[in-house]
């Protein structure tokens, strides 16, 4: 069982930057593949920024491109996405979540996730 604990949301203005962190348990050992989604209120839940945590391959939605960067820290079972450049469209609930299937932002194929953190961007 992979258990995964969000955290470093808050609320700051646009412009701002904010580092979320995801402790994970068995963390350097399967599932693989780790990401971070997010959900605002209404609206699906959508994915972020994806690592393949053996390659470090990444990839980011178009939104976040230039602004977020998903990196790990194997030492510390550690995934973060450190976001600059905040923007009131970012303010959401912030995901960390894992899984063997593949690098993926279909939220169909992670089986698990953690509670989520909230990032609130002011404008």
């Amino acid at each position: 069982q992979v258990q995964l604990v969000e955290s470093g949301g808050g609320s700051v203005q646009a412009g701002g930057s904010l580092r979320l962190s995801c402790l994970g348990s068995r963390y350097t050992q399967n599932p693989r593949y780790m990401g971070w989604f997010r959900q605002a209120p209404g609206k699906e839940r959508e994915g972020v920024a994806l690592m393949n945590t053996a390659s470090q391959y990444t990839r980011y939605a178009d939104s976040v491109k230039g602004r977020f960067t998903i990196s790990q820290d194997n030492a510390k079972n550690t995934l973060y996405l450190q976001m600059n450049s905040l923007k009131p469209e970012d303010s959401a609930m912030y995901y960390c979540a894992a899984t063997s299937r593949g690098l993926t932002f279909s939220t169909s194929q992670y089986n698990y996730w953690g509670q989520g953190t909230q990032v609130t961007v002011s404008s």
